[in-house]
């Protein structure tokens, strides 16, 4: 493989880049939430996978650790100290944990990793308290990273934490809004939506070592740049999976999205397509009653008919393409270039 500025690269496996920052970040991740109160420790270490509703050992992965790698790559891409890639990792993980926990309240989602979410194994009270404890958690790891540049680096984790904020009320409310007419959702508010809920996080992952080791503002500016980009193509492809994506690799049920309204690219893209299938969605989805388990089925194939699904995989290897480029655009140490290269790879290629 050769990079835009000539340099020979050796191809990385992004399976092999994602294990190695997990074995890198896991055990301070552990000792951090094992400083919690005991309660809301068990319900973290339940949310990460790392033991069951009782306080077992589990055998769960507890994600794929995109986040985290970001992270460290981001800090080591800089020359950052390891101890400022781990702490900036550890960060975006209970950050990301924090979210998932609550959103799972506000969707009623009762099912997460192939198993029972936080609130439903706990209830809604203690599955607030457990979010609530990792946010915390989040910011005082960040500030106890020590060095001049902690200030910062927090002020960055709580700008992403805002616009995260108000990507997710952005995903409430469409739900609330018809698919057709006037007060539709159209693709531009998504994308602000999705910039927020998903983007903002990983363009603070993929900055937030470089802020630590006092790197320049234009490259922490590209990297960010780059990090929000490939949030969107991973919204792009949790927006197929939502809707196509096998329940036996998802944790969830098929055609999930659709039979909850959600407002995702693949829709919007296939209603804002010309042509008689996409005539035909809008009628099946229009006014009426949400729709049924037969019904999301024919929403399914109207949807790939109109080319939703190809537009939304297009719209992401695009994403993953821009944000290659503004890695090619910095000077980042050769290695992790690679590394980063391959998941941005990876990010696309888990779909379905």
């Amino acid at each position: 493989m050769t990079s835009h500025t000539g340099l020979q690269l050796t191809q990385a496996s992004p399976h092999q880049v994602l294990d190695r920052c997990r074995e890198l970040v896991e055990p301070a991740l552990r000792t951090a939430v094992q400083s919690l109160h005991p309660w809301p420790r068990l319900m973290g270490s339940f949310s990460f996978g790392w033991c069951d509703a009782g306080g077992a050992p589990g055998a769960a992965a507890g994600g794929k650790g995109v986040r985290q790698a970001l992270a460290v790559l981001g800090a080591e891409a800089v020359g950052a100290p390891a101890g400022a890639a781990v702490a900036g990792a550890v960060a975006v993980e209970l950050v990301h944990a924090f979210s998932l926990v609550h959103d799972d309240i506000m969707d009623g989602d009762e099912r997460r990793r192939h198993g029972e979410s936080v609130w439903k194994a706990f209830g809604t009270g203690p599955a607030v308290l457990a979010g609530d404890a990792l946010f915390a958690l989040a910011v005082e790891t960040l500030a106890g990273a020590g060095g001049e540049h902690a200030a910062a680096a927090v002020r960055l984790l709580a700008g992403a934490l805002r616009e995260l904020v108000a990507g997710q009320a952005d995903d409430l409310l469409f739900e609330a809004r018809p698919w057709t007419g006037p007060e539709a959702v159209r693709i531009p508010e998504y994308e602000a939506m999705t910039a927020g809920k998903t983007g903002s996080l990983l363009g603070c992952a993929l900055s937030l070592g470089p802020v630590l080791a006092g790197a320049s503002p234009a490259v922490v500016g590209v990297l960010a740049e780059a990090g929000r980009h490939l949030g969107a193509a991973f919204q792009a492809v949790d927006d197929l999976l939502g809707i196509w994506g096998d329940p036996a690799a998802t944790g969830k049920p098929v055609h999930a999205d659709l039979l909850r309204g959600k407002k995702t690219l693949p829709v919007l893209a296939a209603l804002a397509a010309d042509g008689p299938a996409a005539r035909r969605l809008a009628g099946l989805l229009g006014p009426a009653a949400p729709l049924d388990t037969d019904g999301a089925y024919r929403a399914a194939g109207l949807i790939e008919e109109a080319g939703g699904r190809d537009l939304t995989l297009a719209e992401a290897h695009r994403r993953v393409a821009a944000a290659r480029e503004c890695l090619w655009g910095v000077p980042l140490a050769p290695r992790t270039t690679d590394e980063l290269l391959a998941l941005t790879g990876f990010l696309v290629e888990r779909r379905l």
